[in-house]
């Protein structure tokens, strides 16, 4: 995880007409009942900083999805060779957001979806972008909404995210815990996680915690 200017720029070039990002046409019903996601979208120190700032999320948990447990500590996970790739675990209320207005932020906001393992300045499968599905009825919203997008041609490329079953969830070190927010003046975090939380504060409000 280096700074670059050039991961600052491609986020911005992601983000033009993000405005009119589409809603998804398909969605789950709202529930009482608490549910999790789990998304990997690059380094999570960013994606964790977005989720953790919208509404009816209670949670947003670094770690890694997608190897053992075994192997699932940062030194291990950034050779690229464990099957892991870095994830946020959100927790979220289902009364207060749906599943599709979180798969808008991870689409619109969290990353750009069309860059395979590599994300910005960052590159192997360890940061490639895979949605880990809970449940069937998330897997159907997810790979709806991504024809939905492909078939509008939101982005100038075809998405690559992955949608598979999440079959393990490890949390990171303590210290990859709220990085963005405990290290705000870190450059890696001015220049590629910072433009993300902006751009949710700027084109998303109604999606903000109050």
């Amino acid at each position: 995880m280096r700074p670059t200017l050039l991961a600052s720029l491609l986020i911005s070039a992601v983000s033009l007409g993000a405005s009119s990002f589409p809603d998804p046409q398909k969605d789950l019903h709202l529930t009482a009942k608490a549910d999790t996601v789990v998304f990997a979208a690059g380094c999570f120190w960013g994606v964790e900083a977005v989720f953790e700032r919208v509404k009816g999320v209670t949670e947003a948990t670094s770690g890694y999805a997608g190897g053992s447990k075994w192997t699932a500590h940062y030194e291990i996970v950034s050779t690229g060779t464990t099957g892991h790739a870095e994830s946020v675990k959100v927790t979220y209320d289902p009364s207060q957001i749906t599943f599709g207005q979180l798969l808008k932020v991870y689409f619109a906001v969290a990353h750009d979806p069309t860059q395979l393992n590599r994300q910005g300045p960052d590159e192997g499968t360890q940061y490639r972008s895979s949605i880990f599905y809970t449940s069937d009825e998330q897997k159907q919203v997810a790979v709806a909404y991504i024809q939905q997008l492909d078939e509008a041609e939101i982005f100038s490329r075809p998405i690559v995210t992955k949608v598979v079953p999440l079959e393990g969830f490890y949390p990171a070190e303590a210290y990859h815990q709220r990085f963005f927010d405990r290290n705000p003046d870190y450059p890696y975090i001015v220049f590629n996680d910072l433009p993300k939380v902006k751009h949710l504060e700027a084109e998303f409000p109604k999606l903000l915690k109050r």
